[in-house]
């Protein structure tokens, strides 16, 4: 297989891996290359090159262009080995059905045919130079010391869009990418999106929303609830009357978000609308993507189960 697109700058790159990464699990050189990354989250993550064609490893000292992602190691995750393929098909359907920015990302594969994960890194330059870049469980001042370890799930999601009202001077336009990140997330049930799933990067002396990363349907794989962060999508707004008999939010709940989070209604609405069916683009991605049948038919089914949660209060 080989691999030609903007993950790699057009370069032909064979996406089979020279190494199992699983052989390598709680090796020196494992700890070593994971401490070479400052990317959150629990699943292993591994900093890569690119060189000669092939994807290898970063060594000690070297600045990676790559992370790759091998399914958890943790046995008890609900079909884990299919963890990569999930990722990857989430961020493709974002991506391609509707247009959300995302990280470049592909799927390769190690010698005994396992899926890995990898994503380019979007804080590295062309010429190597990393920009600034500041997550949001940092900006909103959260951390381990005053939150203790699940800190990043503190909060809630009118926390970050004020914070990108506070810091970023274009913020109408990143609020929207925001916003329509909060109902993708919710649409297909990626509970995981916590603080440090939200960054903003330095763009040229300004800052931005980065592309969306580690966009992923968890609820393939573990019991999540509706949002990640605590106190949803803010504390202080009103629930609708389904939110309150259901304990699930509808389409109103997030149009009163987006209305607080400073955002115009018909653009609210624009972005909810297409939210409110499935694209039969999406059923083709899924049906032909590497997960299994079974899967597949889970897949579809938790996305259409929130599509009618979300539609709901409208069809009463």
């Amino acid at each position: 297989m080989r691999g030609n697109n903007v993950l790699f700058d057009s370069r032909r790159v064979s996406l089979e891996l020279g190494f199992n990464l699983d052989e390598k699990h709680h090796t020196e050189e494992m700890t070593r290359v994971m401490q070479l990354l400052s990317v959150s989250g629990v699943q292993e993550k591994y900093p890569a090159v690119v060189e000669k064609g092939k994807i290898r490893l970063a060594k000690a000292g070297e600045r990676s262009t790559h992370i790759l992602k091998p399914a958890p190691w943790d046995a008890t995750i609900n079909e884990r080995w299919y963890i990569p393929v999930n990722e990857h098909l989430t961020m493709q359907i974002a991506a391609k059905v509707y247009g959300i920015e995302t990280a470049a990302n592909g799927l390769c594969s190690t010698p005994s045919g396992q899926p890995v994960y990898i994503t380019r890194r979007f804080d590295i330059s062309p010429d190597g130079t990393k920009y600034p870049m500041e997550d949001m469980a940092s900006l909103i001042g959260r951390s381990e010391a005053s939150e203790g370890t699940v800190f990043k799930y503190r909060g809630s999601y009118m926390e970050v869009a004020q914070a990108i009202r506070r810091y970023i001077p274009a913020w109408m336009v990143n609020m929207e990418r925001f916003f329509e990140l909060v109902v993708f997330n919710y649409i297909y049930a990626n509970g995981d999106a916590h603080l440090k799933n939200f960054s903003l990067i330095n763009d040229n002396g300004d800052y931005r929303l980065s592309p969306a990363y580690d966009l992923m349907n968890t609820a393939l794989h573990v019991r999540d609830g509706d949002f990640a962060l605590s106190d949803g999508l803010s504390p202080s707004l009103p629930k609708s009357d389904t939110y309150s008999h259901t304990g699930h939010p509808c389409r109103q709940d997030f149009e009163w978000f987006g209305k607080e989070a400073g955002m115009v209604g018909s653009r609210v609405s624009r972005i909810l609308d297409k939210y409110s069916v499935l694209p039969d683009s999406v059923t083709e991605m899924v049906t032909g993507s590497l997960l299994t049948e079974k899967l597949q038919r889970n897949y579809l089914r938790i996305v259409k189960e929130r599509i009618s949660r979300f539609i709901r209060e409208e069809r009463e």
